[in-house]
């Protein structure tokens, strides 16, 4: 039994023979090698190359940023011209119109005056002709009627004139009384 103990102990599966522990561990130093000379490099250069990628493109973001931002800037700039630029030309718009407005007024007052100038004077010249025609007819009628009352005909022409005279003369006394 004992022989069967040494033999079982021999043969354990769970520790492995000496032999295969040194060549376990020459196989894994030769693997360890390989991987930190050939692949580790390889992923450092590939990681490297992403690192400088993924900066440049930071970089370069920053930069367009900087300059979507400068562009912006000068945008918002031309755009408050733009609004004062329109808020000046509406103001002397308005200037204008007031200033057009009061032209327009000015010059239809002075034709409004013109107007009622010339139709006072109109007015005054048919009131002068109506006073003139008036005159030489209430003459003719105060002639032909003092003629017939005094009895003789007044038909001399200087004779005439001063009876029309003195009788106008006395119609605008009384006319002047009772106003």
């Amino acid at each position: 039994m004992r022989d069967s103990i040494q033999a079982a102990e021999e043969l354990n599966p769970l520790i492995p023979h000496l032999s295969e522990i040194i060549l376990g561990t020459a196989v894994f130093l030769v693997l360890l090698f390989a991987v930190a000379k050939f692949v580790v490099p390889n992923f450092e250069r590939a990681f490297a190359e992403r690192t400088k990628a993924i900066e440049g493109g930071l970089e370069a973001a920053e930069t367009k940023q900087a300059a979507a931002d400068a562009k912006l800037a000068e945008l918002e700039q031309q755009l408050a011209e733009a609004r004062h630029e329109a808020a000046r030309i509406r103001e002397e718009a308005r200037e204008q119109g007031a200033q057009i407005i009061a032209e327009m007024r000015q010059q239809a007052q002075t034709e409004a005056d013109r107007i009622v100038g010339a139709g006072k004077a109109q007015i005054e010249a048919e009131r002068q002709q109506a006073v003139t025609s008036l005159r030489a007819e209430v003459g003719t009628l105060a002639t032909s009627l003092a003629g017939r009352i005094v009895g003789e005909s007044l038909a001399d022409d200087e004779r005439s004139a001063r009876v029309v005279d003195r009788f106008l003369a006395d119609l605008e006394s009384l006319e002047g009384t009772s106003r």
